[in-house]
This record gives C-alpha cells, structure tokens and sequence, in this order.
C-alpha cells in the first residue's frame, strides 16, 4: 500500500466517521482548510486539492498565455473573457467562377470596386484572392512546369566534382589532377613541411572535398580488411580443429604434404611477385583489376556490398562500365514457335439477349482512322495562334475536375477494345511555371479583375465540401464570448442576405450596371457597415463630423501621437468603450496601445436594424444609363389573329 493511504480510508466516505486511528489502518476525520465544506480523512487531503473550488490555480490557458491566478469555481466565468480562450470562425461557403457569358457586370465593378460600399463585391475580392493561392500551377498543368534549375546545377557539379577526383595508377604511384609526381631528388623534411604550408598549388580548393572522397573509400577499405581478417581467423581455427583430429595419419602422408608444400612454393612466389610488376594492389577502387581480386577474396554479399558502395568511383575509374556494351548484349538463339490454344470454359446463358450495339454488326460500324489531330492542321504558325488567359482557362480546368470528377480532355476507356485518347494544349504568355508557383503569382504583376459570382451558396450537393477548391471559410479568430456576436451580425444578418435584401442593387446588373446602395443601419445608432481591406472583414464605421477626423493641432501642426501622452488611467476608462475593431484601429495610431497585443474584428454588437433613409430604387431606373427603353410606334400583328379570322370565315361559310 503506497505510503500515506490507509486500507479503511480508501473505501470509506462516511463524514461522521468513528473508526478508532490505527496506524497503516486509518487516521482522524477534518475539514477542508479552504472552508469549502468537504468532511475527508487526513490521508486524502492532498487529493482533495485537486478538486476543491476554493483552491488556487492558474488560468487553463496558461500555456497559451494568460498569466492570472483565481479560485477554481471561477475559471468557467473567466473562460469567457479570457484573451488566451480563442475560437476560430469555421463558417463556410461556396463560390463558383464566372462564366465568360457574364463578364460585362464583372469588367465594369472592377475598374472601381469601391470596397467600403460595395460588400458583396469587397467579399468575392477576397474570396478569390484566397482561392488563387490555394490552386497550384503544377496540379493543373503539369507539362507547363519549368524545370528546376538548381536540379541543373547540382548534377553539374557532381560531374565536375568526379571529374576533378579522377585519379590514376602510374607505375604503382597514386597521382591526382594538379598534383604532379615529383621526380629527380627527393625532398627533404624542411622541404615537404614547406609544401605543406604553401597555397600556391593549382586546384587547392578542390583538396577538402577530395579529402572527403577519398577517406570514405579508405574507411570502406578498412571496413573489408577487417572482414577479410575476421574469415582468416575462422579458417585458422577450422584448421587447429582438424588438425588435432589428424593425430593417426602416418608418415607418408606427412612426406607427400611437404612435396607438394615445397613444389608449390615456387608458384606461389611468382604469383606474389606478379602483382608488385603490374601495380595491380589493394582494394581501392582506383585499383587496377579490384573487382577480380573481390570476386576472389571475398564472398557474394560483401561484393554486392562493395559495388553499392562504391559504384560510383568504379565508374569514374573505368573499373565498371556505365551501361552494357553492345557486343555483350543478350541475344536469343534458335526459338521454335509453340502453338496457343484457346479453351473457352464459359457457356452464354439460354435467357441472353445481347444488344445489337454489343454485338459489333460489321455492316453497320461506321469507318474509323487513326488520325492525330493537333494545332498544325490549323496551318497557322504557333505564334499567330491566340494567347490563353490564365485566370480563365485555370478556373474552367479545376472547376471541370471539381464537378465531373475529371480533367478536360482526359483519356477514357469505351470499352475493352477501344479507348478515347484526349489531349488539349494551351498557350500562356507567362509559361513556362515555377514549380512552386500559384495562381496569385502568375498573375501578380497584371491588372486584377473579378473572376468569381458575388453570390455564395451555403449548400450544394454537386460536390464534396470538404475538399474543394471553391469553398471559402470565415477563419477569423475571437474570444470566446465574442463568437456569439459575430456569427449572428456578420454571418446571419449581412452575409446571408447581401444578395437583395440588405444590400439592394440595380436590376439592370446584368448588363453591367454597378449601382447598389445598403438598406440598413443599426438601429438607433449613426453608423454604416463597411468593409475593411486591413483586416478584411465587416465592421460597423460610425458619422463622424469632418471637424473631428482632422485631430488636434500643437502651434500649427497635427499632434501624429497624442493618445501616448495621455495618461494610462485615461487611455484605461476610454478603452472601456470600445469594442475589439475599435481598439485594433486604436493601436494603429498609438505607439503605447501597439504594444498591448492583438484584437479580433468584432465590432458593436448590434440587436436591431432600421431601414435606411435611402431613396427607391425606381430613382435610380430614371437615370440609369443601361435603362434604354424600346418605343415601338409601328403596329404588329398578332400571332393568333390570322387564326381566328380563317375559323370565323369557315363558320360563316357552313352557315
């Protein structure tokens, strides 16, 4: 039992407990010293800190930030208010792109957004700049991806890196490129020291990196040595073993050993010798001959081992060729022809009826060719042929992907004996792509336009939400006791009813008229919602006379910072009245409110909305320049008329 906990007290929960105190067996009854009102053994005290309300601990969010310290029964009241308990907005959308139908309306808003009016406008801007950094140009054409350089030149310079290593055997001597053999007398110790020392030596900054070449393969070397020693001393004790068991064998035997021990000796002596004549030593693999001396020294898996190692080397070294000469290709011999015969086990039920489209009726196939067809029919050059827009011809590509479940022109099987091979090129004045690049960077130096529909939808069923391109999320974080608040005015009141109804425009919007005008305003207060491009979001921007947006002046100059050099009582009652967005813009005028932290884009909460004094639509109609009325002075015919006079005239005629 762990020390401290006794066998009555864990399974005892009386609070007027009388088990007399016995050591390993109980101990006394008390309260709570938090005065919370609990009635415990002593021994679960420290286990009741755990849980008492009364305790002290620190916020839950303190490794997010919060450093206050409260009672525990108040940390569910503290959570709303805390500025490290934040929520992030997960409300979503779709947005479909625009079709090239519809471009007038598009072409028109987006010579003057005018974003703070313009809501529906200001959140489809947004929308597609989020939309145009999330599509990667290489998803959509990989064959217009330029290749990458620095693959280029790092192959580059591993060949030149071998090439500068290439080292050769002359008359048994190692020698290197710019490191020529010294002939004639040798060098004294001073002499070498100096040499050493000196700089002036062609290619020396090739040295650490040779150095790193060449002491891999020594360590490899070693490596073999050491396994090559390893199966010596194994044989050498196979031999102790069996010669101990050879004791009986006789004389002769010894005698005719000796014989060919000594007429042996002469041979292997010449073959010691031979190697020494030839420089063909050691196991390196600038080594002549290195392989064959592996082959037959060492067992399959050591040499397989070497040759993954060091194959690289053996290349550069002409130890081991590229690629297999032609000569020493594999040629088939005499081949005799087998008959193949077809069994056919399956028997076509009675009750089939095939199709006739199924059963490929040769008098009725339509004639067929092979036949490529690509922009050379056309008989145009490739540079008269039209540029492709890349907004455009990218949106048409991942919206066919996002709703047919393919890409355009892909390749489809028929059936089993025919295929459908699609292809399509396009022609960017901006190709080839980076191979990271988006959508957003390709078209970051051109006049931006809108691509996309002001209207959302929230609900479709064309696709799947969750991995589209075209859904769209709020993603702006808050308190927790904000949330409430900007999801019902932001996301229920004004985005959901932004088409028409909140934000009302002109009905001749399809052919290019950008009038709207907002229809609301909270209620009893002087204010409009805007759209903010800083923090890209609604926010409510109250009337403020002019005379007040100028600020104050000192001996003729605007005071840039006067809210710094007021006092901190002051600045803490005003900040009582503001709400985050307000604060958030605060700190962009006050060096000493920069450096509090951080605020969301919520604004005001807002309970009702009224009607805006803004005059009818039906006033704007009267001024519109696309309202062009069609005054029709001739008389026209009507359809049916000819009808009735031709029954009339039979009528009277049977009459």
């Amino acid at each position: 039992m762990p020390v401290g906990h006794h066998e009555h007290c864990d399974k005892c929960y009386n609070v007027h407990c009388q088990v007399p105190v016995q050591i390993s067996v109980s101990c006394m009854v008390i309260k709570c010293r938090k005065n919370c009102g609990a009635i415990l053994h002593m021994c679960k005290q420290e286990e009741h800190q755990l849980l008492c309300p009364n305790e002290t601990v620190p916020c839950l969010n303190v490794i997010y930030g919060c450093p206050l310290t409260m009672l525990r029964h108040r940390l569910a009241k503290h959570l709303e208010v805390c500025p490290a308990s934040v929520v992030c907005c997960s409300q979503e959308w779709n947005r479909w792109p625009v079709s090239e139908t519809d471009l007038t309306f598009c072409k028109n808003v987006s010579e003057n957004p005018q974003t703070e009016v313009n809501l529906d406008v200001a959140m489809a801007l947004r929308d597609q700049g989020l939309l145009f950094q999330s599509i990667k140009m290489k998803n959509i054409f990989p064959e217009l991806m330029v290749s990458a350089p620095a693959l280029q030149e790092i192959s580059a310079g591993v060949n030149s890196l071998a090439e500068e290593a290439t080292c050769s055997l002359v008359n048994g001597e190692f020698t290197e490129p710019g490191c020529t053999r010294m002939e004639g007398k040798e060098l004294s110790q001073e002499e070498r020291d100096a040499l050493a020392k000196s700089r002036n030596v062609d290619s020396i900054q090739n040295y650490s990196s040779w150095e790193k070449i060449f002491k891999k393969e020594m360590d490899g070397c070693k490596q073999t040595v050491k396994n090559l020693n390893k199966e010596e001393g194994n044989g050498k004790k196979k031999e102790e073993q069996g010669s101990s068991n050879c004791q009986g064998e006789t004389r002769a035997s010894n005698m005719s050993q000796e014989a060919v021990a000594a007429a042996a000796a002469p041979a292997a002596a010449a073959a010691a010798a031979a190697p020494s004549m030839d420089g063909a030593t050691g196991l390196a693999p600038w080594q002549d001959g290195v392989l064959e001396r592996l082959s037959r020294e060492v067992n399959v898996a050591e040499y397989n081992m070497y040759l993954v190692h060091n194959g690289a080397m053996l290349i550069n070294f002409g130890q081991l060729a590229a690629c297999t000469p032609r000569d020493k290709d594999f040629v088939y011999g005499n081949l005799e022809p087998v008959e193949v015969k077809s069994v056919r086990t399956f028997n076509v039920p009675i009750s089939y009826r095939a199709k006739r489209c199924h059963l490929k009726d040769p008098s009725r196939k339509a004639k067929t060719a092979h036949q490529s067809v690509d922009t050379s029919d056309l008989k145009e050059s490739s540079g008269d042929l039209p540029k492709c827009d890349e907004v455009s011809t990218t949106l048409l590509c991942s919206l066919e992907k996002e709703l047919k479940g393919h890409s355009i022109s892909e390749s489809v099987s028929v059936d089993g004996y025919y295929v459908d091979v699609g292809t399509q090129t396009y022609n960017f004045a901006s190709a080839p792509f980076k191979t990271d690049a988006t959508l957003a960077d390709v078209i970051a130096d051109k006049p931006h336009s809108l691509y996309v529909h002001i209207e959302t939808e929230s609900v479709t069923r064309r696709h799947n939400k969750t991995s589209s391109a075209f859904s769209c999320m709020c993603g702006h974080f808050f308190r927790r006791d904000e949330y409430r608040s900007h999801f019902r005015n932001v996301h229920c009141d004004i985005q959901a009813s932004l088409s028409g109804w909140f934000q009302q425009r002109c009905p001749l919007a399809y052919l290019g008229c950008t009038f709207t005008q907002t229809r609301f305003h909270p209620a009893g207060q002087q204010a409009a919602i805007k759209y903010c491009q800083n923090v890209s979001a609604f926010v409510l921007q109250p009337e403020v006379p002019s005379a007040l947006r100028e600020g104050p002046k000192r001996n003729g100059v605007h005071n840039l910072d006067p809210l710094s050099s007021l006092p901190m009582e002051i600045l803490q009652h005003i900040a009582g009245y503001l709400d985050s967005f307000t604060l958030s813009q605060l700190s962009q005028v006050s060096h000493l409110m920069r450096e509090v932290w951080e605020f969301s884009p919520l604004f005001s909460s807002v309970d009702r909305w009224s009607f805006s004094n803004n005059p009818s639509m039906s006033d704007h109609l009267k001024t519109c320049s696309f309202y062009q009325r069609e005054v029709h002075t001739e008389p026209v015919a009507l359809p049916c008329r000819g009808e009735v006079r031709d029954m009339y005239a039979e009528a009277t005629h049977r009459r």
